[in-house]
């Protein structure tokens, strides 16, 4: 136990300078853990730093796009858990929002890049400190786009469907190593990437950042929640065996139901669009 973390369980998560990533640190923090924060955010994990304790974490800046980069990251991160990972949340994302033809090409596949290779490649780095450590998880961020594919967030829906497939084929593969694979597919949450999200389209019809959240839903399965309902439902998915995790659980439902009546799915979403309401990703 010569590392930093000194025997304490470890969590690694990307995308934790903010939002869903900073809120899950500061919990795990509180439970005892040792937290592994990255981020491209400097200055949101310098601050992380000095609110759980330096003692209690190690930040480093991560684009987790570069190969490369991850792999010294996850090897410095070993260094100071003495080669274990309980728990790896790759949570890591960016969105773009506008009619498909209006987001750049570019800005496109950077939201592939950021939001599903990202993910194959931490899980890439990361399986052998899972694989060494008895009960471990490997935990991605979907979204709830990921059960119909959403309007106007068409290329960031099909990333986080692409998550939500490999969780569910990796849940199986990673049995045999001992390493349990889940994901949370979390609906509106109030995060900065609701706010940092562009929208390609300029429509004048679309809805303010004022408005988007002075309309938001305050019930039903598109109601507003905090980013803390992500950190504890990641705090208890590593207690169980549980495959997906939806925020709220409402959510639920448009799986289930898009699976008997995909076209009564659609329709209820086309009626969504005039009133703005996927001018944001989900």
């Amino acid at each position: 136990m010569a590392g930093k973390a000194r025997g304490r369980k470890s969590i690694f998560i990307t995308g934790a300078a903010s939002g869903m990533g900073r809120e899950t640190a500061k919990l795990f923090a509180g439970k005892g853990w040792f937290v592994g924060a990255f981020d491209v955010n400097m200055e949101g994990l310098q601050t992380l730093e000095q609110e759980i304790g330096a003692d209690n974490c190690f930040i480093r800046r991560l684009d987790v796009t570069d190969k490369a980069d991850f792999e010294a990251t996850v090897a410095a991160f070993g260094a100071e858990t003495d080669g274990k990972l309980d728990l790896l949340f790759s949570n890591a994302g960016i969105g773009e929002s506008g009619w498909f033809e209006d987001v750049p090409f570019e800005s496109a596949m950077r939201v592939i890049q950021v939001n599903f290779i990202g993910v194959v490649t931490s899980i890439y780095t990361a399986l052998p400190l899972l694989k060494a450590t008895p009960n471990s998880l490997c935990f991605i961020t979907s979204s709830s786009s990921a059960t119909y594919g959403m309007p106007r967030i068409a290329i960031y829906s099909a990333t986080k469907h692409a998550v939500k497939g490999l969780t569910e084929a990796l849940s199986i593969e990673f049995a045999r190593h001992g390493v349990r694979v889940a994901d949370i597919l979390p609906g509106l949450i109030d995060t900065n990437i609701l706010r940092a999200t562009p929208n390609r389209s300029g429509d004048r019809d679309q809805p303010t950042e004022e408005q988007f959240y002075e309309n938001a839903p305050k019930k039903g399965m598109f109601r507003l929640m905090p980013a803390t309902s992500i950190a504890e439902t990641v705090w208890r998915a590593y207690s169980s065996d549980k495959l997906h995790w939806y925020v709220p659980e409402d959510i639920a439902w448009i799986d289930r139901i898009k699976g008997f009546a995909p076209n009564f799915i659609r329709k209820q979403i086309g009626k969504r669009i005039a009133e703005g309401f996927f001018a944001k990703p989900k």
